[in-house]
């Protein structure tokens, strides 16, 4: 882990507001920095290396993959992590808990399930 990402675990492996983050997670042949599985939100902290070459290209090209599988990706430039990783921190989770969660067993509503679970 980076810098930035060892800081910003710091913030977030306690739960906070009691969403549970998960630190290098797998998925779809990828790593992610942190993920929320329950809002399928993978976070990632960018580091000037995402701007070199045909890594900006190969960013898009991942996201589009896993926006596919239903996930949503938030990506933050490790600089605004390292200049306020309490800001970053609270950004995320406010993000995290704007996203609609999961069924309690992990899976997506089915069709004609309403946020509780309830048929429609």
């Amino acid at each position: 882990m980076t810098l930035s990402e060892v800081l910003l675990w710091r913030e977030l492996r306690g739960k906070p507001l009691g969403i549970k983050f998960r630190r290098q997670f797998a998925v779809a042949g990828y790593v992610a920095d942190f993920a929320c599985l329950d809002r399928r939100l993978l976070i990632e902290i960018d580091g000037i290396v995402h701007d070199m070459g045909d890594r900006p290209q190969r960013d898009e090209k991942r996201d589009a993959a896993l926006i596919a599988l239903g996930w949503t990706v938030l990506r933050i430039p490790a600089a605004d992590v390292l200049k306020d990783v309490g800001t970053a921190a609270a950004s995320i989770v406010a993000y995290a808990e704007s996203l609609r969660p999961l069924r309690p067993c992990g899976a997506p509503p089915r069709s004609g399930e309403d946020f509780s679970g309830d048929a429609l």
